[in-house]
């Protein structure tokens, strides 16, 4: 595959979406509390939508994933306090599954899919949570999807200063006008879509279960990455992109973690790897996913450090349990398109 034209990243949303991380993570390091770094990624997660949109309409998709994903925290954190019982989390997981794929239809956002709000609620959810500290985890995220909203749009100045048409890299024209869409929920491929991603998630978290994986949740998360948005074209080339993208991070996540690094390189490691995530999501998801992985790994071993070689491990198998079981809903999905005569644009 060709490499992706220096015209068609986005380095302004990856600078902007590392800010939007790394400010609320070096507060906590400070203050010694990387324990709660999840949360304020997760909040900080706002700041990947309202790419290349105008900002009369970037308002509405930021405030749209700022609320959905603080409602995805919260849901998780309140699971937590509960124990994580199975029988609240899947129903709520099927919910947020759903819910997260029409809100991402009807409002045209992009991530078109509902991925980032399943990831808050089970890594949220997974996070063991006294009751006391619920209120505090939950307004950490607000604060922190708070901070990424006023990011996101403080866009509006910078392009009133310099203006765009000098710099189509680092200040894209702003030509994505996403409507809303009413006719979403009457739309039978919206809710093939819907199901596609309901039937996977349970599959391939009870089969993650039935195996005891240490981390259940990155088989749903896999699962919901290579389902294609919406009304999107059923390839196979997403999930082939996902498992060769994160077996090479996994590689790299351990090349740079493997001598327990300090926390402060660690939020390093995050930061710069988000910036390269969203300069090249866009263009190539697989060489994205280089970076994507190492990032969410060490999310994950800093808000709880675990023995590397068993995250990494983890992060392999799921990833390719979750992308088989994705696999087998898009060959499902196509042959429901052929026979009920649903024609995808």
């Amino acid at each position: 595959m060709r490499p992706p034209k220096l015209t068609s990243l986005s380095v302004e949303v990856g600078v902007r979406a590392a800010t939007a991380v790394a400010v609320p993570l070096v507060i906590l390091w400070a203050l010694g509390r990387l324990d709660l770094a999840a949360y304020a990624t997760f909040g900080a997660f706002t700041a990947l939508y309202g790419r290349n949109e105008p900002y009369r309409l970037r308002i509405r998709s930021v405030s749209v994933a700022a609320v959905a994903l603080v409602a995805a925290i919260a849901l998780g954190t309140a699971v937590a306090v509960l124990g994580e019982p199975l029988a609240l989390l899947v129903p709520l997981l099927i919910v947020v599954v759903a819910g997260g794929t029409l809100l991402a239809t009807t409002f045209q956002l992009l991530p078109a899919q509902p991925l980032f709000f399943v990831f808050a609620l089970l890594v949220c959810a997974a996070v063991p949570t006294p009751a006391d500290e619920a209120w505090l985890r939950i307004g950490l995220a607000t604060v922190s999807a708070a901070f990424s909203w006023l990011l996101t749009m403080s866009g509006w100045a910078v392009r009133r200063l310099a203006g765009t048409a000098s710099n189509p890299v680092f200040l894209k024209e702003l030509r994505r006008t996403p409507a809303v869409d009413r006719t979403a929920v009457r739309d039978a491929r919206v809710w093939l879509s819907v199901a596609q991603n309901v039937v996977g998630v349970v599959i391939a978290g009870g089969i993650a279960l039935a195996f005891g994986f240490g981390h259940a949740y990155w088989a749903v998360v896999s699962l919901v990455a290579v389902i294609p948005p919406a009304r999107a074209a059923h390839s196979l080339s997403r999930s082939v992109h996902r498992v060769v993208g994160t077996i090479v991070g996994v590689g790299v996540t351990v090349l740079l973690l493997f001598w327990s690094p300090p926390p402060l390189f660690v939020i390093g490691v995050i930061v710069v790897c988000q910036v390269f995530a969203e300069v090249l999501v866009g263009a190539h998801y697989g060489t994205a996913l280089v970076f994507i992985t190492p990032m969410a790994l060490s999310v994950s071993y800093l808000a709880a450090p675990v023995v590397l070689s068993t995250l990494a491990v983890d992060r392999v198998l799921e990833t390719v349990l979750g992308a088989a079981v994705g696999v087998l809903s898009v060959l499902a999905a196509r042959w429901v398109e052929r026979s009920r005569g649903l024609v995808t644009s």
